[in-house]
């Protein structure tokens, strides 16, 4: 049976959030909006408190609980963003918290909740995905007899990231006609979706995920909550391999659409933004935006909110993100080429395969033996994505039994 929650829920929410959460801005976008011939109004949540709109449910949460629960203290799962919710909410109300992490966190999430939390923040790496982080946190809840804080299955959550809804209705100068935001485990879409709905049913509510974690596009798809058997941990922040009951019920009704961007489409947006835009933010926090590629011909004319939920990039990730991104565009590529063993064969396969424009960007021999030809990884650089099939013609003449990297994600891991 699906379901909505009351906006008075949210309202109240609100109000309880008040001089806690940072009003973050709504802006107007004038890059966006050229790109797409629409107006583009970005909901700053990168410049939140904890750089996250998750500090919304979580201090929501926490808050509603007992004197006794807050006395035992809580526990949390979370990928990096709803941690540092977490432990400023308990900072800050002076109360014990275990954190449970997966041990992929990039670096600069779990030094952030450390700082956030204070010394009453007990911090635990457990497992390498969200879910495994997930089951360990409440076995040691059950354990301790603590309360656990859910990051998005929760009524109360989904209440506290509503809040970013009755903001953007309250600072918006035209009727919205979509609002685009990211899902993880859904809580923010669901909260947004069921203000949207009551205040503003003429907007559309279009969720975002990454091609790798679609949980809630498979979800949708089945009629129910599934488990994804493997994803893409890559966007850590929505990398979710089943949504919540509660978030999937409210998003049957609440939400229009869900799309599925590629990873690769993620880093080229992200790395746009920071160069165009001057915003840092995460993959996760990019993924709104990166939605609106697919949406470019439905969007023209309208007025279109995209939400950037969160700002917590790890600056050590920049280099693999720009490799994503290049990949992605089609100008980044790798092989596997037979090199004649003998001077001058690099310099041959430069004049005789890349273009003018083109770069190599890796060598290596991967075996050197006394033959007349070795392996060697290259790695090149194209200066269009159209330069791609007259430069595999050449490449062809150059070694017919040549193999391509970019798509045997085994062999790239191993050789790049």
């Amino acid at each position: 049976m699906t379901t909505v929650m009351h906006a008075t829920n949210i309202e109240e929410a609100a109000e309880q959030l008040a001089g806690v959460v940072r009003h973050t801005p709504l802006e107007y976008d004038p890059y966006l909006s050229q790109k797409y011939d629409c107006r583009v109004y970005l909901k700053r949540e990168d410049l939140q408190i904890v750089r996250s709109f998750k500090l919304r449910g979580a201090y929501y949460a926490i808050s509603q609980l007992s004197d006794q629960q807050r006395a035992q203290g809580v526990t949390c799962a979370s990928a990096g963003n709803h941690a540092q919710g977490v432990a400023y909410t308990c900072d800050r109300l002076k109360m014990k918290a275990v954190i449970f992490m997966p041990v992929t966190t990039p670096n600069q999430k779990v030094a952030q909740v450390k700082f956030f939390g204070g010394s009453d923040i007990e911090i635990k790496l457990v497992g390498d995905t969200f879910d495994a982080c997930s089951e360990a946190a409440q076995a040691y809840t059950a354990q301790e007899g603590m309360t656990f804080v859910p990051p998005f299955d929760s009524e109360n959550i989904i209440a506290g990231q509503g809040t970013v809804a009755v903001e953007i209705l309250g600072d918006a100068p035209d009727p919205i006609d979509y609002v685009i935001a990211t899902i993880g485990g859904g809580g923010l879409i669901a909260g947004l979706g069921s203000y949207f709905k009551a205040k503003s049913p003429q907007t559309k509510v279009i969720g975002v995920e990454p091609l790798g974690a679609a949980s809630m596009k498979s979800a949708r798809a089945a009629g129910q909550v599934v488990k994804l058997p493997k994803i893409d941990k890559f966007v850590d922040g929505a990398a979710v391999a089943e949504v919540g009951k509660i978030t999937f019920d409210y998003c049957q009704t609440v939400v229009d659409d869900v799309l599925t961007v590629h990873e690769g489409q993620v880093c080229t947006t992200l790395i746009e933004m920071y160069t165009k835009l001057a915003i840092v933010a995460e993959p996760a926090g990019a993924m709104s935006v990166a939605g609106l590629e697919q949406m470019r011909a439905e969007i023209k004319g309208k007025t279109v909110v995209c939400v950037v939920s969160g700002g917590n990039n790890d600056i050590n990730r920049m280099k693999e993100m720009e490799e994503r991104s290049l990949m992605f565009e089609g100008l980044q590529h790798y092989f596997i080429v037979n090199f004649p063993q003998r001077p001058g064969a690099l310099k041959e396969f430069v004049s005789q395969v890349l273009g003018p424009n083109d770069d190599i960007t890796k060598f290596e021999y991967t075996k050197k033996v006394n033959r007349g030809q070795g392996p060697v990884i290259i790695g090149v650089l194209l200066g269009q994505t159209n330069d791609y099939a007259a430069m595999i013609e050449r490449l062809q003449v150059f070694d017919p039994q040549y193999m391509s990297v970019n798509d045997n994600a085994m062999l790239y891991n191993l050789l790049v």
